[in-house]
């Protein structure tokens, strides 16, 4: 007779709970917290989008759509990436998914194979590693806290094996905001391309890059297209993340088979989160620049008041994460982000659970307001000298 254990699904049991959301579930029934733990903007989605949405539940436009997602959608969303110096056919190269992180589910079970190793640039998103490991992959860690936070090309070399799958990174990242230079990209490009494998590319940052630095993606170095995909969306640039849409843009050969796990899970995304982004993309972009704008000001204030405390912290050139090493106070960053609290209020995420190079520190979203900052770090900084006087 199986057990209530065997009647369960051995891979799921094995994988963890988000570490991010099981600070996002403390603060229920909290309104005096502050929160610095879920990368989320603290703007209303754009007027303009909001509006294109209202209108078209208004004409009853409720139904499902292509499982590719909106035509219209799929145009702008080609028209965007040549921005970034891409060229994507809209008809098949381009996949509108519900949200990244579906993206990121789908490209995995399409590529991986039980067995496969699969690159993973860390600390990265917490949901990379388990849904690699759902398809039984094997998980080859690379920690990027060793070079200043970003990958370099001859660490991925190095870890390459005849198993090699992929690789798969971000940029900016999440969640310590620093960017891969342009220069270290095109010898990971080349690496790719030698070894031909799977360059997984998550760019949902992308639009938030501060002083002056610019985005480059992986995809428009030469001969990258074939070896790219690319994982999108508009939750933080566009401030969208209840709307839950995204898109993948890769070869045509493998999105033909992402293409039907997307069929089978989750049809399409929602039709009016699909017309809302389209409008985003044609008209919304001095909305975008006046968020990153935002953002950078908080940024340089968090990043000053981290300064002052003594952490020791990479300065962020993108996303809207910052990442201190809270090791010199004596706590693990579990202990650390659960005292702060329970006695301060403030809520960020340990370091921890976002994998190799995470330990000792704790992850702190700037997407909040002024106002919130400023008494959170006034917290914080409260907590760590408390912390350094025992």
């Amino acid at each position: 007779m199986n057990t209530r254990e065997d009647r369960l699904s051995v891979s799921m049991q094995k994988i963890p709970p988000s570490g991010i959301r099981k600070f996002f579930e403390m603060l229920i029934g909290h309104d005096d917290v502050i929160s610095l733990s879920v990368g989320e903007p603290d703007f209303p989605t754009p007027w303009a989008i909001r509006e294109e949405a209202f209108y078209h539940l208004e004409k009853g436009h409720t139904s499902y759509t292509s499982n590719w997602g909106l035509i219209e959608l799929r145009e702008e969303i080609a028209k965007y990436m040549s921005r970034y110096g891409m060229t994507y056919n809209p008809q098949n190269e381009v996949l509108v998914t519900v949200g990244a992180s579906e993206g990121v589910d789908a490209v995995l079970r399409a590529i991986l194979n039980p067995g496969d190793e699969i690159i993973v640039v860390q600390p990265c998103y917490v949901n990379y590693t388990p849904l690699a490991e759902l398809c039984q992959a094997k998980i080859v860690p690379l920690d990027s806290s060793v070079n200043g936070y970003y990958p370099t090309a001859d660490q991925i070399k190095s870890l390459i094996t005849p198993k090699t799958k992929a690789v798969m990174m971000c940029s900016p990242n999440n969640p310590t905001g620093t960017m891969i230079p342009r220069a270290e990209l095109e010898k990971i490009a080349e690496v790719v391309k030698e070894n031909q494998i799977w360059c997984i590319s998550d760019e949902i940052y992308c639009e938030l890059a501060y002083d002056g630095f610019e985005h480059v993606s992986i995809g428009s170095f030469p001969g990258m297209k074939d070896y790219t995909i690319i994982l999108n969306g508009f939750s933080k640039s566009f401030a969208m993340t209840g709307w839950r849409i995204g898109y993948i843009a890769a070869p045509a050969e493998i999105l033909a088979q992402i293409v039907k796990l997307h069929g089978y899970n989750t049809i399409c995304a929602p039709i009016f989160s699909q017309y809302g982004a389209v409008e985003g993309l044609k008209n919304c972009f001095k909305d975008v620049e006046k968020m990153r704008v935002s953002y950078q000001q908080r940024r340089n204030y968090m990043y000053k008041a981290f300064t002052d405390m003594g952490l020791p912290v990479p300065e962020p050139t993108g996303a809207f994460y910052m990442f201190p090493d809270i090791s010199s106070t004596g706590l693990s960053d579990e202990e650390f982000a659960t005292q702060l609290f329970q006695k301060y209020n403030v809520a960020v995420v340990p370091g921890s659970v976002f994998g190799l190079g995470g330990q000792g520190h704790i992850r702190c979203c700037y997407a909040t307001a002024i106002d919130k900052i400023k008494i959170a770090m006034e917290r914080i900084a409260e907590f760590v000298k408390e912390l350094k006087k025992e």
